[in-house]
Formats: structure tokens, C-alpha cells, sequence
């Protein structure tokens, strides 16, 4: 079990930058997959970014060259660094610990980014 609170959520213009910071529980350096997942009014939760606990990564097309995801397994946190943000990267960002069968969600964080 593990418990996700992010932080670093806010309202920014078009062509700025937010990092999202996810602290965990306890010891993350054994869990294989974590990521970042957003989910914007009135549409379904989709995938942001993903990272393994070699530092496999992988990047919703959308938001590749622009997003960034890292761990921390010293500090137990993975960030998402997000770059030359549109519009339509708004949405509530939440945290994912991938403890196979079960998965573990933070309470999210809101991004909004003006035009």
C-alpha cells in the first residue's frame, strides 16, 4: 500500500511551464511502473507519463518533447516537468503507483493554462 499527494498544480499561460511533484509513502524504489495521468472536463482519464524503476519512460504523444517525467527513489517522488504548455493540457493531474494487482491514485492536482 501507498499513499500519493501531489503538489505543484496552478493557472499559467499558454507557452509556460508547471512541475508536478508526487510524494509517496513509503520506499517507491520497488515499484515497477509510476506515472502521471490527467483527466480534463467531460472526457475520459488518459495517460501522461509513465516510468519504470530502471528509468523506462514512455509519453502520451501529445505532450512528447514538451514533458518530462523523472524519479527520485531517494526522496521517493516522481516529477513531471511540462514545458510550452497549451490549453488543451488543462486538466486535474494525478499521481499512479502501479502495485500490481492494485493501484494507487493521489487526489490530483489542477492545471490550467490560459490562452
Amino acid at each position: 500500500q501507498v499513499q500519493l499527494v501531489e503538489s505543484g498544480g496552478g493557472l499559467v499561460q499558454a507557452g509556460g511551464s508547471l512541475r508536478l511533484s508526487c510524494v509517496a509513502s513509503r520506499d517507491i524504489s520497488s515499484i515497477n511502473v509510476m506515472g502521471w495521468y490527467r483527466q480534463a472536463p467531460g472526457k475520459q482519464r488518459e495517460l501522461v507519463a509513465t516510468i519504470t524503476a530502471l528509468g523506462s519512460t514512455n509519453y502520451l504523444g501529445s505532450v512528447k518533447g514538451r514533458f518530462t517525467i523523472s524519479r527520485d527513489n531517494v526522496k521517493n517522488t516522481i516529477t513531471l516537468q511540462m514545458n510550452n504548455l497549451k490549453p488543451e493540457d488543462t486538466a486535474i493531474y494525478s499521481c499512479n503507483a502501479d502495485l500490481d494487482p492494485n493501484k494507487y491514485w493521489g487526489q490530483g492536482t489542477q492545471v490550467t493554462v490560459s490562452s
